[in-house]
């Protein structure tokens, strides 16, 4: 499923001193276990610690990917392992992910994200975390397509 609707309602206050996070509309503790339980559940991911994070945070890494095609498809720094994708914790419930910058564009005009406070690359956004089973899906699929580009071979991503 490709995000094409916007998301409902006024977007959440986002903190801006760091770390970023989101400050309100979280998902509830049971919405944010589920959003953890789907993301982790898909092929080739592996939990880990993130890199560039607070340590309530879960990064997304993948069992057969160690480094990044290059630096823009990645979270964490060069010499630290694959980040393409962070969750942040129950007390935050957004994440962070990279996207191929207009589709990340696209995400941030239809309410989903925005910009990641610190980005290097213009490929890093946060997700707002999801308020319901819709929402859920939609930002499940959100990571689905941030893995998939930050996988794309060398040259095939804009």
């Amino acid at each position: 499923m490709t995000v094409t609707l916007a998301r409902d309602g006024d977007r959440p206050r986002v903190s801006t001193d760091g770390p970023q996070r989101q400050l309100d509309r979280q998902a509830s503790p049971a919405l944010w276990g589920e959003l953890v339980a789907a993301v982790f559940a898909l092929p080739g991911v592996v939990e880990g610690h993130s890199a560039v994070s607070p340590a309530s945070s879960r990064a997304v890494h993948l069992a057969k990917v160690g480094v990044p095609i290059e630096p823009r498809r990645s979270l964490a720094p060069a010499d630290a392992r694959f980040e393409p994708v962070h969750l942040h914790g129950v007390d935050d419930t957004s994440l962070h992910l990279v996207l191929d910058p207009a589709r990340g564009t696209e995400l941030v005009d239809r309410g989903w994200a925005e910009p990641h406070q610190y980005e290097d690359w213009g490929t890093e956004f946060l997700v707002y975390g999801p308020r319901d089973e819709r929402e859920l899906a939609v930002v499940v699929d959100i990571v689905r397509e941030s893995i998939a580009w930050a996988t794309a071979p060398a040259g095939s991503a804009s």
